[in-house]
């Protein structure tokens, strides 16, 4: 099965650096190609269940390494990723809140395989799933918590810092969220059940993730606005999912009133 699969990825490969070399856009050059190879491959084979995670993952792994082989930014080859199979996976009816998470993973896992910032990574794939739900007139709080969801299980998959990940997942979730005109509460609340969720997942404290993950969301407020940090802090902080959430950082109330 792994070697069926390998061509995907080094066709998607080979299609990003040629797009890259033909008009010098990364950006463009990925969300075409993963958004093009995701509709022709679900298309041709009417990929669903296992063997749809199996596609999203080599489309995914491709577009990273062409990135990776031209020299790119891995934040901006994150986003454009995971614009592209939203875009791709919409088109053809396909797309869930089981392929978002799988497109924040596989790209953190990606990017780790070809010694990139996973950090920027996962701020690259929140920012561009965000955007692009937005855009398309989907469910942001939904989509918020599937992210992180995604985020935490690449991030264990690939040895990093899982509590951490949690803190600046959900910070980037905010600042994203924010930038759309969408509601920073609901999505800071989304961000810590998705953490807490993800954290049962890869076997670490619930407790610990839900408060790194307020935290972050409430310094992301505290760049933002003092309304917002009031909005983030009601939403974000006492009991959710059935965990006392508490917040053990101090963050700045600053941005704009």
């Amino acid at each position: 099965m792994a070697e069926e699969r390998k061509p995907i990825a080094e066709t998607v490969t080979r299609e990003i650096v040629g797009g890259i070399k033909g008009v010098g856009d990364i950006a463009n050059a990925l969300v075409d190609t993963v958004s093009g190879s995701l509709v022709k491959l679900i298309k041709g084979t009417g990929a669903v269940g296992t063997t749809l995670t199996s596609t999203l993952a080599d489309v995914v792994r491709g577009a990273i390494q062409g990135t990776s082989q031209v020299g790119g930014d891995v934040g901006t080859a994150a986003k454009g990723a995971a614009v592209g199979v939203l875009r791709g996976t919409k088109e053809v009816g396909v797309q869930t809140l089981d392929t978002v998470s799988t497109t924040a993973r596989e790209v953190v896992k990606s990017v780790s395989a070809v010694g990139g910032d996973v950090g920027a990574a996962a701020r690259g794939a929140v920012d561009g799933i965000i955007e692009t739900t937005a855009q398309t007139g989907g469910d942001v709080g939904a989509v918020a918590k599937a992210t992180i969801v995604g985020v935490l299980r690449g991030t264990k998959e690939v040895g990093a810092e899982t509590i951490s990940a949690a803190s600046s997942t959900a910070s980037q979730i905010v600042k994203s969220v924010a930038a759309v005109g969408g509601d920073v509460g609901t999505a800071a609340k989304n961000a810590v059940e998705g953490a807490i969720q993800g954290a049962k997942e890869v076997g670490v404290s619930t407790e610990e993730a839900a408060s790194a993950a307020a935290t972050g969301a409430l310094k992301a407020a505290g760049e933002i606005s003092t309304a917002a940090v009031d909005q983030v802090s009601r939403a974000a902080t006492g009991v959710i999912s059935g965990v006392k959430v508490v917040v053990k950082e101090p963050f700045q109330k600053g941005g704009r009133s």
